[in-house]
């Protein structure tokens, strides 16, 4: 069998203007994390999750095509499972950085960016092409998607005032605004009766308590940008990410921006003059909701990841015809 081989933009390029592509159209590609029938965060063959970009670009492949499965995998690895992926199936890109230096290693991890260190290591950011189990035939049947169990009401309110509370944040409620204050490393809310339902108070909560994970008390980002600014943008950015991924986990929606055309014009800005601004900010959100998911115990995307991606230099792009 032949196969077409990659081609086409830089593997940062081509994941910016996919989601450049998005906001201009006046989406926000992660504005919905979870849907009927479909599996949750993305995860890797052996079922680890993937973080930061992958996490995000897998997710929001995975919701335009439709996919049920969350699961992911190269076309060697499910030739291996004895699974075929279907003719005419194209694959998507995966990213992991490569560094070379005196400790030759891989890593399926998303920092910032490429670079040099003082101990003379260079990370170099690598591309490899993955399958959603849905492409492929003939998986055994522990590849099968595993439905999001919905929960009930009353236990849905209690997961998220247990997880607001697990983060230890001062919380106040009352008025008609939520906002995080860093000089007070306060948080303050509408009371819950205000919002629509108790999961768009969650995921209020969970966008502001990711804001709150930049104090410098604890990972320690930039909060002094002003409304507009550049630096501004990529912290509600880096706040909409996290609270993505936190409504992943806890089932919440991510539609609580006001003015969100605002924000995606300046992110549109950010976006087209650093194609990397999106990675940087991805790496970011993954540490804020790790950051939170662990004090509320449910710390497993802290795994370690495999030593890295089951790569083949000739894996395809998309089979051939």
């Amino acid at each position: 069998m032949r196969y077409k081989k990659p081609t086409g933009p830089s593997p940062t390029l081509a994941i910016t203007n996919s989601i450049l592509e998005k906001l201009r159209a006046g989406t926000r590609p992660w504005v919905r994390p979870w849907r009927e029938g479909q599996g949750g965060l993305p995860i890797r063959e052996n079922g680890q999750r993937y973080r930061g970009i992958n996490s995000l670009w897998l997710w929001m492949v995975a919701d335009e095509n439709g996919f049920a499965s969350n699961r992911w995998m190269t076309y060697r690895q499910a030739q291996s499972v004895g699974g075929q992926v279907r003719k005419g199936e194209r694959s998507s890109i995966a990213v992991f950085y490569k560094q070379i230096g005196t400790a030759d290693e891989e890593a399926d991890s998303d920092a910032a960016a490429d670079g040099e260190g003082a101990s003379g290591i260079r990370r170099v950011l690598k591309s490899y092409h993955v399958f959603n189990c849905d492409q492929i035939e003939n998986l055994p049947e522990r590849y099968a998607p595993e439905p999001v169990a919905r929960m009930e009401v009353s236990d849905h309110k209690a997961a998220i005032d247990a997880f607001i509370r697990a983060s230890g944040a001062q919380v106040r409620h009352g008025g008609d605004r939520a906002f995080y204050n860093p000089k007070a490393d306060t948080i303050q809310l509408p009371l819950p009766e205000q919002f629509l339902s108790y999961q768009g108070y969650g995921a209020v909560a969970a966008h502001e308590l990711s804001h709150w994970t930049g104090h410098q008390s604890r990972l320690d980002r930039d909060l002094t940008g002003r409304f507009k600014s550049d630096a501004y943008a990529m912290e509600e950015m880096i706040a909409e990410l996290a609270a993505a991924t936190i409504g992943g986990e806890l089932q919440l929606p991510v539609e609580h921006l006001e003015n969100h055309a605002s924000y995606i014009a300046t992110w549109i800005k950010v976006l087209e003059n650093d194609e990397r601004a999106l990675f940087t900010a991805a790496a970011k959100a993954e540490a804020a909701a790790d950051y939170l998911l662990a004090k509320a115990g449910l710390g497993l995307r802290n795994e370690a990841e495999a030593e890295g991606p089951d790569i083949d230099a000739n894996e395809p792009e998309r089979l051939a015809a």
